[in-house]
């Protein structure tokens, strides 16, 4: 009865939650929509009306909430107040989060397709038409380039922040500051200050993005006319979305994630900032004095002698990044100077976004032309055709990654040839049994990074895509090379997951190789724990429904369109029988644990079980009628 308690008051507080916070500003908004006549009864809905309308239902809400508000005061109704204003903070926090979570980044995404078009040389129409075709996907892409846009644009400000004199930003917020609550920050300030942020904030980034993207693009088109557009649509196997959610997820975290590329990048700030400092003669202002920089960091090594524990702790959080403000010493023309120094930086967001989109997009095509991928792409198209080109993805990447292996080539040289040639020999043949003893690391990494994710994207296709988009009368056509892709995205999500949920044994081989790292691998142990378990499982589901589809069942049944529609369907079928059978292990499980706790609730005094032993209680009972009949049999 307690358990049935609880699924009772799950699933009221559940309905009462979609009640109050789905259905009730759903109607509000609906009801309204019909009043103000923008809907009709014969007029076709628009784009996501139900998410539309529950949000007018929501502002509508706010407003109502904030006009009892005012006549709650009014009436000094001090307890009607308090809970209306609570409701109304719960609105309001609701919708600035939507507005700076889900609008802000799509906005930026957005406005980043609408700045890229003549890169692509695409249009408006052709964005219209896919919008119309499918709207929640392109919503999610645009909402997806735009979070990315944004994430990146605050760590590039609070890298600034750790070259930059503390008091330069301080127009914008520091996400570093261990007093910055963003959810404290929409309950206290109004609805006029969040808007004029979200305002800053959406000319900012829409700045950046054509300082950054639309006039380099403009610029590399009237001067390099046959360098764009880029193609995205090669001749390759692996479709675009598999190669950018590729890109996004896999190699621009693994190369902006470098240290070594942080540090290029702050060492570059920081060169610029003194050479246009020098330039403008305003170091005092943009980097502080020398003495007021030594006098800090004296400062911040003794503040957490003197102060203890807390200050230590602060001391240790902000060790790169400064926090407060520095005096500075205002120069002569100052205004000037300033706007010197934001067309200085102007001039060198274009020329270094010019350099970016042309460079490693120009050295990719020149490999791929060497390995004959694509010979024809140096060549001059003529006034009747354009040659062919792979896809700029590929291009992009190989560029960009033989960039940053030159610039690395040139730190080690820099720092290793001042040493002499001893120093220089050491560190190759350190390099090269390190290579040594990393070469058998090639077998985890052709097990881990190969195999393990083409049999994940090759079971999902056959589960999920293949019974859902080809018909039966059509044969599937399986493109190893984007299983393999969406595969890596697929392991690199189930990770994920496996490490968020519970305990068990591939989430404790998981952790494991992860604290090891390449250093310390233990190949015996990724093998025996990790890839053999893993590659067994998932050769076991490819090849158990094969067989039985192919060699057994076709014994029993003749017709051959049911020996198409069992070869189709026998993959989401024994995916149904596993979980099914994993949903009655569960409930058994359960049970068992419900049996358990009525078990101890009802018969557990202390440490000991107090009358519950049924079975003994019956014998004991049998036992004594058979007794006593025999003691009547002697009477």
């Amino acid at each position: 009865m307690v358990f049935l308690e609880h699924v009772f008051w799950v699933i009221s507080l559940n309905t009462l939650f979609i009640f109050i916070f789905a259905f009730c500003p759903y109607t509000i908004g609906n009801v309204t929509i019909y009043l103000l006549g923008v809907l009709k009864p014969g007029k076709p809905q628009m784009h996501f009306h139900g998410l539309l309308t529950t949000l007018l239902g929501y502002c509508i809400i706010g407003i109502t909430l904030v006009k009892l508000h005012a006549l709650a005061r009014l009436l000094r109704m001090r307890k009607s107040r308090r809970i209306l204003g609570l409701c109304y903070i719960v609105v309001k926090v609701s919708l600035l989060s939507v507005v700076e979570i889900g609008v802000l980044p799509l906005v930026c995404g957005w406005w980043l397709d609408i700045c890229s078009l003549p890169m692509f040389d695409a249009t408006l129409k052709d964005r219209k038409a896919s919008f119309k075709a499918a709207p929640g996907t392109s919503l999610f892409i645009h909402w997806m380039f735009g979070m990315v846009y944004v994430y990146y644009f605050a760590s590039f400000i609070i890298l600034l922040r750790e070259v930059l004199r503390p008091g330069v930003l301080w127009f914008l917020r520091n996400l570093n500051d261990p007093d910055f609550s963003p959810i404290q920050e929409m309950i206290h300030f109004s609805i006029l200050r969040h808007i004029r942020r979200l305002v800053a904030s959406a000319v900012m980034f829409g700045s950046a993005v054509l300082l950054m993207l639309w006039l380099p693009i403009s610029i590399l088109k009237n001067i390099w006319p046959t360098f764009l557009p880029y193609t995205l649509s090669g001749d390759s196997e692996v479709n675009e979305l598999s190669l950018q959610l590729l890109l996004l997820q896999i190699i621009l975290p693994g190369f902006f994630e470098q240290s070594q590329t942080r540090i290029w990048l702050k060492g570059f700030i920081r060169i610029w900032c003194n050479i246009v400092a020098w330039f403008l003669g305003i170091r005092s202002y943009l980097l502080g004095s020398e003495n007021q920089q030594q006098n800090a960091g004296n400062d911040d090594r003794q503040a957490p002698e003197g102060q203890g524990l807390g200050a230590a702790h602060q001391a240790l959080l902000h060790r790169d990044v400064p926090v407060g403000f520095q005096p500075y010493e205002k120069p002569s023309y100052f205004i000037v100077r300033l706007g010197g120094l934001i067309v200085c930086m102007c001039v060198s967001l274009v020329i270094g976004s010019l350099l970016t989109l042309t460079i490693p997009v120009w050295i990719g095509r020149q490999c791929m032309a060497l390995w004959s991928v694509g010979g024809h792409i140096g060549q001059t198209p003529t006034a009747d055709e354009t040659p062919p080109r792979p896809h700029e993805l590929y291009t992009a990447a190989m560029g960009t990654y033989l960039c940053w292996i030159f610039s690395r080539g040139i730190a080690i040289a820099v720092n290793l040839f001042p040493q002499g040639r001893q120093a220089v020999m050491q560190k190759v043949k350190h390099w090269m049994s390190i290579g040594a003893s990393y070469a058998m690391a090639a077998v985890i990494f052709v097990l881990m990074f190969g195999v393990v994710p083409l049999l994940y994207g090759l079971l999902l296709e056959l589960v999920v895509v293949v019974p859902l988009r080809v018909p039966l009368e059509q044969t599937p056509i399986l493109f190893l090379g984007q299983d393999w892709a969406l595969g890596v995205l697929y392991t690199k999500i189930t990770c994920a997951l496996t490490l968020m949920g519970p305990d068990w044994a591939l989430k404790r081989a998981i952790e494991r190789a992860y604290r090891d790292g390449l250093r310390d691998i233990d190949l015996k142990f990724i093998i025996r724990d990790l890839a053999a378990p893993v590659i067994m499982c998932f050769g076991l589901a490819l090849a158990i429904p094969y067989v039985l589809a192919h060699s057994i069942l076709p014994i029993f049944f003749t017709n051959q369109h049911t020996r198409t529609l069992i070869a189709r369907r026998i993959y989401p079928f024994f995916l149904i029988v596993a979980i099914i059978i994993g949903i009655i292990i569960f409930q058994i499980r359960q049970f068992k644990k419900l049996y358990v706790a009525i078990k101890n609730d009802k018969y557990l005094v202390g440490q000991r079980l107090v009358n519950y032993d049924h079975r003994k209680r019956k014998a004991e009972a049998a036992a004594a009628a058979a007794a006593a009949a025999q003691q009547a049999q002697m009477m």
